[in-house]
């Protein structure tokens, strides 16, 4: 998907560069057009804010406007997510024998970087593994739109989070700026973000690390520093090293639907929540931790579930607890599989060395 390399950076780059711009292909021949997006006033003053606020040409901007394209699709896919669907249809997109049994290979490929980032960040292999199955499957689809012509559509043709698109679009040209990429260049999801882990241009410029000491955060080519990345995304969350993630729970009478609201983050001891709301299912983990109840929509019935400190952290990854319960259970399927693998292969071994 990513397709584009960095920029070698020839005297005609170090020319953008000093105009406060990476280079942008092509936009020499283009030829503006009256229904071209730079004439849209909203994007002139979009491109008058960068300019003052950020030192970006002005010209050079108005060139790059004139190259993006809004994809209306983009609309129709952002309004209908994943997430909108019960639980019991959005588990099976996920927890697949065959991504399974990718991530295990995955996890083989790249245990010494694995096992760095959890001693590092305290964040567990499995988790790290299983964030990256599910956004990209292990690094193998990134996402087919253009990441210019993504933000672009849901900053100025989607008013409902336009506020929260636009400044997405200027994180995106800071980073192409900063990381000296052609902002054209670059693909992910429809709602923008990029790379192997996923992320949005502001996560990408906050959060991402260069874990392979190459001098360079490239999450698009470099595993180690999208294993990083993504656990030290978690470690400036809160993730509680050693901590349970999730627990399944068992309600009783009606008291529990005063809790069942929806809120992702702990607010309620679990000796409240037991004697309080007659949620029980955490035996084993202290009675002070806070936790949430999580009820998901079963084909036949509600499951419900205890969430932790460790659950909210995934949930900021992605603000659902259909993503969450996703991440927990497949990064368990992966842990047990590999070990499972492991044990046949000593058992085989063992087999073999008998007389």
């Amino acid at each position: 998907m990513i397709g584009s390399r960095r920029l070698a950076l020839s005297a005609r780059l170090w020319l953008w560069l000093a105009l406060g711009l990476a280079p942008l292909a092509g936009c020499a021949t283009q030829t503006p057009k009256p229904d071209d997006l730079a004439d849209r006033p909203e994007v002139q003053q979009f491109i008058n804010e960068m300019v003052t606020k950020h030192g970006f040409d002005h010209t050079q901007l108005v060139k790059l406007f004139e190259q993006t394209r809004l994809k209306p699709d983009i609309i129709a896919a952002i309004s209908h997510p994943a997430e909108g669907r019960p639980w019991f249809q959005y588990r099976p997109i996920f927890l697949k024998p065959g991504r399974i049994k990718a991530g295990v290979r995955y996890w083989d490929a790249h245990a010494d970087d694995l096992a760095r980032a959890e001693k590092i960040y305290g964040v567990p292999a499995k988790i790290i593994v299983a964030i990256i199955g599910v956004e990209t499957r292990f690094g193998t689809y990134k996402g087919k739109y253009r990441v210019m012509d993504s933000l672009s559509t849901l900053a100025f043709d989607y008013p409902k989070r336009s506020a929260f698109f636009r400044k997405e679009l200027q994180q995106f040209l800071l980073l192409t700026r900063e990381e000296h990429i052609d902002p054209l260049s670059l693909n992910g999801s429809y709602a923008g973000a990029m790379g192997g882990p996923q992320f949005i241009s502001s996560s990408y410029r906050h959060y991402a690390v260069d874990f392979d000491g190459d001098g360079k955060r490239d999450l698009w080519h470099s595993d180690a520093d999208i294993i990083g990345s993504v656990a030290n995304y978690f470690h400036l969350h809160g993730w509680q090293p050693g901590q349970p993630v999730a627990r399944p729970a068992q309600v009783t009478g009606d008291k529990y639907k005063a809790i069942d609201n929806g809120d992702l983050k702990p607010a309620y001891t679990l000796q409240r929540i037991h004697t309080e709301f007659g949620v029980s299912g955490a035996d084993g983990i202290p009675t002070e931790q806070k936790a949430a109840l999580i009820s998901l929509q079963g084909k036949d019935e509600t499951e419900y579930w205890l969430g932790m400190q460790n659950f909210y952290v995934i949930t900021r990854y992605n603000h659902s607890a259909l993503y969450a319960m996703a991440v927990y259970q497949l990064a368990n399927a992966i842990a047990a599989e590999r070990q499972q693998q492991r044990i046949d292969v000593d058992r085989a071994d063992t087999k073999m060395i008998k007389p």
